[in-house]
């Protein structure tokens, strides 16, 4: 899959693949579940029938998160998984391109015109999927009409994206998060098509983990929020092996925490995993994350939930 990185190489895309005819979608795409599957599935069949080339085009950041930080909110939007997660999964789901425009003020004042004009334009675009809710440009005023007549006007069809239900709700990301905030991973796995994981970069911490006898690996997390928090019996997998474990989602108060951390304590491991990628599992939830009294309350507390939570993984 070809990543087309911003508007500046929006003009190198088309001096470089000006022979190519594309189908495109616009979407979030946060988490990839089966909704979305399904219609990059339709995309291709529709690309294979018409000798075209896939294309999704995202935004990063959401723009509910870009809201957020803008306004100096204390609230941050959670997202299901990192823009590279969602990057990895496009490419093996078969996509050509993938057009990933810099949610900023630049962006964000764009009017409708311009965005259609300078982006939508010079895409090589002959098919445009799209929900008939879909609305972009400056203050929303873009919509699935104005995008119809452009397309009208330009030789390329302008279509609704089908809505995918499983029983009588439609497949979506807000669904997922709502399922993972109630700690149903059986739920969200039926909606994403697999089991709900993280990946990310084991990054050094401040090893309160190894002074209690219990090493944890710290995984950086991008500005928005995980759809999860507390204590959670965990597989993780690196490179080809599964491990187990347990891992804490949140801010840490017993120690004086205020930004969310995940850390993952893997039994009977001791490899250095600083600079590497591991993906967590989450089978099941132990408990909520709660303060303690001192180091010895948490570290009692802690070996409880290594038990529990060994027990959950084997049986």
């Amino acid at each position: 899959m070809y990543l087309i990185r911003g508007l500046k190489n929006i003009n190198l895309f088309k001096e470089r693949f000006s022979d190519f005819r594309v189908i495109a979608t616009i979407g979030n795409f946060d988490g990839l579940h089966l909704g979305h599957q399904k219609i990059i599935s339709d995309m291709k069949n529709i690309a294979n029938e018409k000798k075209l080339k896939t294309m999704v085009i995202f935004t990063e950041p959401h723009a509910k998160e870009f809201f957020a930080e803008s306004s100096n909110s204390s609230f941050q939007p959670s997202r299901i998984s990192p823009w590279r997660d969602k990057f990895q999964r496009l490419k093996a789901q078969g996509v050509d391109f993938a057009l990933y425009l810099n949610f900023n003020k630049k962006l964000q004042s764009m009017t409708p015109e311009k965005f259609i004009n300078n982006v939508l334009g010079n895409l090589n675009i002959r098919y445009l999927t799209i929900g008939d809710d879909f609305k972009f440009g400056n203050r929303r005023k873009g919509d699935y009409e104005m995008l119809e007549n452009w397309g009208s006007l330009n030789d390329v069809i302008v279509q609704q994206t089908p809505t995918y239900l499983r029983g009588d709700r439609r497949y979506s990301s807000s669904w997922i998060r709502e399922a993972l905030d109630k700690d149903d991973f059986e739920l969200a796995a039926e909606l994403l098509g697999r089991r709900y994981t993280f990946s990310g970069k084991v990054v050094s911490g401040n090893s309160l983990g190894r002074t209690i006898g219990v090493p944890t690996a710290n995984l950086w997390l991008p500005k928005s929020n995980l759809p999860i928090k507390g204590v959670y019996a965990v597989k993780v997998h690196y490179e080809k092996e599964i491990l187990l474990g347990i891992a804490n989602m949140g801010i840490r108060p017993t120690i004086g925490g205020e930004n969310p951390v995940l850390e993952v304590h893997i039994f009977d491991f001791d490899k250095n995993l600083y600079g590497k990628r591991i993906e967590v599992e989450f089978c099941n939830k132990i408990r909520e994350e709660k303060k303690f009294s001192n180091l010895e309350e948490l570290k009692s507390q802690i070996h409880k939930d290594i038990e529990l939570s060994k027990n959950l993984l084997i049986s």
